[in-house]
C-alpha cells in the first residue's frame, strides 16, 4: 500500500508540474482582464497537488513552478520586472510556501469539503500575490516612482485589488471543478475494483 501511495504521488506530482510548467512558458497562464491587465492561473496546479496528494507533493510542484519562472526570467525576459525573478527568494520561495499554505487550510477545513476547497484556492492564491509582490519590495533594489511612477504600498494594494482578487476567484472556481472531477474518478475507481474483490470472493 505505502509503494502504492508513493507512485501515486510521484505521478500527480509530474503531471502538475508539468501543467505548472506549460502554463508558466506558454500565454495559457495568463487570461485577459480588465482596462489590459492579466490575471494569471499558473499557480493553481501547486494548490490541486497540495489539496490532492499533500503539502510535500504540493510544495514539490510549487518548486518547479517557480523554477521554471526563474528560467523564464533569466533566458526569455518579458515585463521591467522579470530580471528581478532570477532571484530565487522572489520567484522560487513563494511559489513553495504556497504549496504548504493551501494545504493547512485545507487540512483545517477539511470536515466541510467543498468549503475548505475554495478556502485552500484562496489562501494559496493571496500567498503568491502577497509573497510574490512582498519580495520584490524586500529582496529588489527597486525605485519604484522612478520605474512605474507610484510608491510600493499604493502598488501593492493596487495589484491585490485588481489582480489578487480576480486571480482568487479563478481559482477557487477551476480548482473546486477540478478536485471534485479527480475525487469522484477515484471514487469510482476504488468502487469498482472493490466490487471486483467481492466478486472474486463469491466464486
Amino acid at each position: 500500500m505505502k509503494e502504492t501511495l508513493s507512485i501515486k504521488k510521484i505521478t500527480v506530482a509530474g503531471v502538475l508540474s508539468a501543467v505548472a510548467v506549460v502554463l508558466g512558458i506558454t500565454p495559457f497562464g495568463i487570461i485577459p482582464w480588465f482596462s489590459g491587465a492579466s490575471i494569471t492561473i499558473m499557480h493553481v496546479p501547486v494548490i490541486i497537488a497540495a489539496v490532492l496528494e499533500g503539502p510535500v507533493v504540493g510544495m514539490v510542484v510549487g518548486l518547479i513552478f517557480g523554477v521554471s519562472s526563474m528560467i523564464k526570467a533569466a533566458v526569455s525576459p518579458g515585463g521591467v520586472l522579470d530580471p528581478y525573478f532570477v532571484n530565487p527568494l522572489i520567484s522560487v520561495l513563494p511559489r513553495i510556501i504556497i504549496g504548504l499554505i493551501a494545504w493547512l487550510v485545507y487540512r483545517g477545513l477539511k470536515r466541510w469539503e467543498l468549503p475548505a476547497v475554495i478556502a485552500a484556492a484562496l489562501a494559496g492564491t493571496f500567498t503568491n500575490t502577497v509573497l510574490v509582490i512582498g519580495s520584490l519590495g524586500l529582496f529588489a533594489n527597486i525605485n519604484w516612482e522612478e520605474m512605474l511612477g507610484i510608491g510600493f504600498w499604493p502598488l501593492f494594494g493596487s495589484v491585490f485589488v485588481a489582480n489578487g482578487i480576480p486571480e482568487a476567484i479563478g481559482a477557487a472556481i477551476i480548482c473546486t471543478a477540478v478536485i471534485a472531477s479527480w475525487k469522484k474518478i477515484e471514487g469510482s475507481t476504488k468502487k469498482s475494483s472493490l466490487e471486483d474483490i467481492d466478486g472474486e470472493d463469491q466464486e
